[in-house]
């Protein structure tokens, strides 16, 4: 049985490398995936703290985590194909620029 500490090591790291592309990259779409991965390093704590103290609440709550993470990326991608028809980049600099 893998112990509940490498469970917490590998999200801490999929955390780590998530924040870093969020807040080093400029590409739209580096991002989402940043931001996915930060998502699906917590479902990997939701779960694995759920399977250790036999209880499911932990795993309920990753499907909604997976859901809204969906909705997320599917409103994200709109914003994008809207972007790239107007402006013909997807640059983050490009997004400050719509404020107005």
């Amino acid at each position: 049985m893998v112990p509940l500490s490498w469970y917490i090591i590998l999200s801490s790291v999929l955390f780590i490398i998530g924040t870093a592309g969020v807040l080093l990259r400029r590409n739209i779409l580096i991002v989402l995936m940043s931001v996915e991965l930060i998502l699906n390093s917590v479902n990997i704590n939701l779960v694995a703290f759920s399977y250790y103290l036999q209880d499911l609440r932990g795993q309920v709550f990753s499907i909604f985590v997976i859901t809204v993470a969906a909705a997320e990326v599917a409103v994200a991608l709109g914003i994008l194909i809207a972007l790239v028809r107007n402006r013909g980049a997807i640059n983050v600099d490009d997004i400050r620029t719509m404020k107005g």
